[in-house]
């Protein structure tokens, strides 16, 4: 009896565990956008996206891929970086630009409303391959879900990229 309890008990700690798995990262060992890379393609139904800065190419082709795919990709920046407004362009309606109060400094996104991804790396080149930087993700329904309420509020408070960024009217057909 004592035999099958502790056995009982294994599972139930294995199971915790295995709903709330994290994963811990550093660049430059690895390569962070290859992380970006996958979890973006595992999404299904939606990413909500909040970053200080996002010029990475191989980051927004895979925003763009995903959205291609039919998944809800939104995405909230910081109105003082300098963002790649034009490779952004195919975005451009899924993108906010957060208004006024505190720098928008997160680096971190929730898919499917059930993994969260953040950490100290920009989405940048150097940010996710060339500095020391960590990417931590934690697969916590919880925890994405109170990721997604915090950048619920940044998307509603948001002005959209196309009446920020003049450089990306001018991508419009006319």
């Amino acid at each position: 009896m004592i035999g099958r309890l502790a056995f009982a008990g294994v599972l139930a700690v294995l199971g915790a565990t295995q709903a709330g798995a994290q994963e811990v990262h550093f660049s430059p060992e690895e390569r962070l956008d290859a992380i970006d890379v996958q979890l973006i393609g595992a999404a299904k139904q939606s990413i909500d996206f909040a970053s200080y800065a996002l010029t990475d190419p191989i980051i927004i082709d895979a925003l763009t891929d995903a959205d291609h795919r039919g998944v809800a990709v939104r995405i909230v920046l910081d109105p003082r970086e300098r963002h790649d407004f034009v490779k952004l362009g195919d975005l451009s309606d899924n993108v906010r630009i957060k208004r006024g109060g505190p720098y928008m400094h997160l680096k971190a996104y929730s898919v499917d409303g059930e993994v969260l991804r953040t950490g100290s790396a920009n989405f940048s080149t150097s940010g996710e391959r060339a500095q020391d930087n960590d990417l931590i993700v934690i697969r916590n329904a919880g925890s994405a879900a109170k990721f997604d309420a915090h950048f619920e509020r940044m998307w509603d408070a948001g002005q959209p990229m196309i009446e920020f960024e003049p450089a990306i009217r001018e991508l419009e057909p006319k």
